[in-house]
């Protein structure tokens, strides 16, 4: 089988649980670039054991800088992100295999995720449907630079696609897991959301509302505690957000804005740098 001209880029911290099964998917790309983020388990020492994975470090920066990072390290022109805890699916392959010679660089394509909880696919709670936008071509966009939910800029000119088969996304494995993403995560909200306006009160409405959409209007009633559980983190997520912007706000002083002038004339590889 010859390996597709496809770039595959992955984030990776502590991932020694799911970053196997996510290589093992990804077998038929030459190029897989790996970014590791600090790890302190056996994540590296997996993945040297892969072929066609390059190995490159990184301190946080932020996950859109950090994305953008690793596709500037890819041999192909063609990006396809994945992270650490997804699987592509064995049909997704080949699906991108046989439009490879289709592909137009204006075109970015959206994967279905099956997100799963403690092992079930939860079709509830506003985790379904779910596409990602993640196969598109470096040369016509790149991540936004959010430090977290960043996401694939998408230009007015872009042709979207959405795949019929995509990814397997391992979500959370428990209460734990949950909890420690929503602690991690809603921090770096409140960082990069600082010119935001907050309260206790938007707090508050902010998490009920959440709560009830999902629990309710989103179906998490039909999955049992799971749904319940799932629905309870995400209003809590969202209540920790504001309350943390909130907080956050009233501890800093607001920052002193400066605008940067760069001039430049034929000099992308300059630039580039110097961005």
């Amino acid at each position: 089988m010859k390996p597709l001209p496809i770039s595959v880029t992955i984030l990776v911290k502590n991932a020694e649980y799911t970053l196997k099964e996510c290589l093992e998917s990804l077998q038929g790309f030459d190029d897989i670039v790996l970014l590791d983020n600090g790890s302190t388990d056996r994540t590296l020492e997996i993945a040297k054991a892969f072929s066609n994975v390059q190995i490159h470090q990184s301190e946080f920066i932020g996950f859109g800088a950090l994305k953008n990072l690793a596709i500037s390290y890819a041999k192909h022109s063609w990006i396809l992100s994945i992270d650490s805890d997804e699987v592509l699916e064995s049909h997704t392959f080949e699906i991108i295999e046989s439009m490879q010679d289709s592909m137009q660089e204006h075109c970015i394509y959206a994967l279905p995720r099956k997100n799963l909880y403690n092992g079930e696919w939860i079709k509830a709670c506003g985790w379904y449907p779910d596409y990602v936008w993640r196969l598109f071509h470096k040369g016509f966009t790149a991540f936004n630079d959010n430090i977290v939910h960043e996401s694939v800029i998408i230009p007015q000119n872009a042709q979207k696609v959405h795949l019929q088969s995509g990814i397997k996304h391992y979500a959370y494995d428990n209460i734990a897991h949950l909890l420690d993403k929503l602690q991690r995560y809603s921090s770096l909200w409140a960082e990069q959301n600082i010119h935001k306006k907050s309260s206790p009160l938007k707090a508050l409405i902010h998490g009920f509302w959440t709560f009830f959409r999902n629990y309710f209007f989103d179906k998490g009633i039909l999955y049992g505690y799971k749904g319940f559980v799932i629905s309870v983190c995400n209003g809590l997520g969202s209540f920790f957000k504001y309350m943390k912007l909130y907080e956050l706000q009233q501890d800093t002083p607001p920052p002193q804005l400066c605008s940067l002038i760069v001039t430049t004339y034929n000099a992308k590889e300059a630039l580039k740098i110097v961005l």
